[in-house]
């Protein structure tokens, strides 16, 4: 973090200090008239004349009579609006505050009025003002020798709508924190995250809570026939584990959902090795797992009447004398086998073994988060996920709650003439099909383990979970992608 960040809300503006900051917005030119004129500023003609001018939409005034720093912000309301606005402008505010000496911001919250047309409803309006700042506040300093020191910053947030201003602060804190636990989880580096400490983290994050932890280790898991997770885990010396937290409300769930994640906390490619740029980034091949649980704690921490059990193996893809290889025969805890053409689609076989687990819990739902290919990237881009889905239902209403938080996802393809590009002489399966539609035939491979009754969704974030130009909140590191998209999902 750059700030303990402290939220208020009032109806108007207390004394500012002299470490203060002041956040206007001006939707036209006779707005940002009468604020000045209103606050007694001598802001040139010249300054005016830029902030006027288009390319020049922010205005930072030191008032020295304060002394205190102003910001005035312009907001065009043409067709590059959008609905995070707010939340991405506001974390690069924060961002841009590290270096300087402040203890208190005021932001002026526009009316909502205003703004109907882009936004879910006015309370949502206010939330994303206190994401953004949640968002922009973030960082990952943790192995830095020379750490900097975390600032307190108070944010009194100005509107007349106080106790909507209340709700939203409430609720967006929380959904922080959420996101938070995510991103650490995420941008922990693989020689500290290992399956074992990645079990620890999560027993220890909801001990205190209404969610139940079980691990299951190598020995349960054998037990259990779960060869899929194993076969994938034993070229490693940090075993395999499979994380099942379960979640229960205090009220009565009006739903069960299963979430799954796919949780490799590093990736080699194992025999089938990726080259050294491969695998820079594949400390971060366990960030569906990490979304799971961050779901979890958002939804404990806003007490959501939805009972949810996220269950995500936790393995290290290795290479050593014992990992498995190109070839192998795989039998999985649901009796079907898999040849293994490539050790480097590995996601999609550890998912096996967990998904058919989530099935045997008999939930309402399944959606599983998994980066699984990079095939999803080359298709969608950077900054959006694929979902796979033959639900009708869960498609639209995933893709809604992506339009309300601008957690980009896109429907593809899901036919079942796909499955022929998976048929295997030798087993039920093939781990991998032709080059074309890689992202499709990961997702066909996982829906063979799937019960086919229950609604399923598959959201391959293997572009968005790492970090990427969209908004200021996703450029310096792992970004949490998922935990606001579904925890709309389940509100609504």
């Amino acid at each position: 973090m750059i700030f303990n960040l402290k939220f208020h809300h009032s109806k108007e503006i207390k004394r500012f200090t002299n470490k203060s900051a002041q956040i206007i917005f001006c939707i036209n030119n006779k707005e940002f008239e009468s604020n000045i004129k209103k606050l007694n500023l001598g802001i040139s003609q010249i300054q005016k004349k830029f902030f006027f001018d288009d390319e020049t939409p922010e205005l930072r005034y030191w008032n020295n009579s304060e002394p205190q720093l102003i910001i005035f912000k312009k907001i065009a309301l043409d067709k590059k609006f959008n609905n995070d606005f707010f939340r991405d402008y506001l974390a690069g505010v924060i961002q841009s505050f590290e270096k300087l000496e402040l203890s208190n911001l005021v932001v002026q919250l526009p009316p909502f009025s205003m703004f109907k047309n882009f936004f879910l409803n006015e309370e949502y309006f206010y939330q994303t003002f206190v994401e953004g700042i949640y968002l922009g506040n973030y960082n990952f300093n943790e192995y830095k020798k020379e750490k900097k020191k975390i600032k307190s910053l108070s944010i009194n947030l100005i509107s007349q709508s106080t106790q909507k201003v209340k709700n939203a602060i409430s609720v967006g804190e929380k959904i922080g924190q959420a996101v938070y636990f995510t991103r650490d989880l995420v941008n922990e580096p693989a020689n500290t995250l290992t399956p074992q400490e990645f079990s620890k983290r999560v027993k220890n994050e909801f001990k205190s809570s209404l969610v139940t932890v079980k691990i299951f280790n190598e020995k349960e898991l054998q037990k259990r026939k779960m060869n899929a997770i194993l076969s994938v885990g034993k070229g490693s010396d940090n075993k395999p584990q499979l994380i099942i937290a379960h979640y229960k409300p205090k009220v009565k769930s009006i739903k069960k959902i299963a979430l799954v994640g796919k949780g490799v906390t590093y990736d080699t490619g194992g025999l089938s090795i990726k080259p050294t740029e491969g695998m820079l980034e594949m400390k971060a091949d366990m960030a569906g797992g990490a979304t799971v649980f961050g779901i979890i704690k958002a939804a404990v921490l806003n007490n959501l009447p939805v009972e949810i059990i996220g269950i995500v193996p936790a393995v290290e893809n290795a290479i050593s004398g014992n990992a498995y290889k190109p070839g192998d025969i795989i039998s999985t805890a649901s009796g079907k086998t898999i040849e293994v053409k490539n050790t480097d689609a590995e996601g999609r076989i550890v998912l096996a073994d967990a998904l058919e687990f989530a099935s045997k819990q008999k939930p309402d739902e399944i959606i599983d988060f998994a980066t699984l290919t990079g095939a999803v990237a080359v298709a969608l881009g950077l900054f959006t996920a694929g979902i796979f889905t033959k639900s009708e239902k869960m498609a639209k209403s995933l893709l809604s709650a992506s339009q309300v938080t601008y957690e980009h996802i896109w429907r593809l393809p899901f036919s079942d003439e796909f499955n022929k590009l998976l048929e295997s002489k030798i087993a039920d399966v093939s781990n991998l099909g032709p080059r074309w539609g890689g992202a499709i035939t990961a997702g066909k491979f996982l829906e063979h383990f799937v019960e086919e009754n229950i609604p399923w969704t598959h959201i391959d974030l293997a572009g968005p979970a790492l970090k990427h130009d969209l908004a200021k909140y996703t450029k310096d590191y792992c970004t949490g992608f998922g935990v606001r998209l579904i925890y709309n999902y389940l509100i609504n």
